[in-house]
């Protein structure tokens, strides 16, 4: 008996978020992953290796879309209150552009000492 229904697992979900601060920007971005990612506020619920496409808006100019991976879940009601949501590893040439674009972006501002949704 075969299973005729597709696994979620056999198609990307679609995650947006728009980032409008630097402050937001440095508290989601992930840098101490391979390819960086970004911490996504989110109440739909995703596992761990779960293959998502993200859409980025950065500062309400710039969009990127790419795939990437979950790697990082804060659950409802987490210590210290924090933000339910994901943290997603960036793949491929277009997260290599967005990781770059971050960076610039953190670095023009110097690094502050913030809190972080994540580490």
């Amino acid at each position: 008996m075969t299973d005729k229904t597709p696994s979620l697992k056999t198609r990307p979900r679609v995650l947006s978020v728009s980032i409008n601060d630097l402050r937001t920007l440095r508290a989601a971005f992930m840098p101490f992953l391979k390819s960086s990612g970004l911490f996504v506020p989110t109440h739909n619920e995703y596992g761990m290796g779960d293959e998502v496409f993200l859409v980025v808006k950065l500062l309400g100019k710039e969009q990127y879309a790419l795939a990437a991976t979950v790697v990082w879940i804060t659950p409802a009601g987490a210590q210290g209150s924090r933000t339910k949501g994901v943290g997603v590893h960036f793949k491929g040439p277009d997260g290599a552009k967005l990781k770059e674009r971050i960076k610039e972006l953190v670095s023009d501002t110097g690094q502050l000492t913030a809190a972080s949704h994540t580490l």
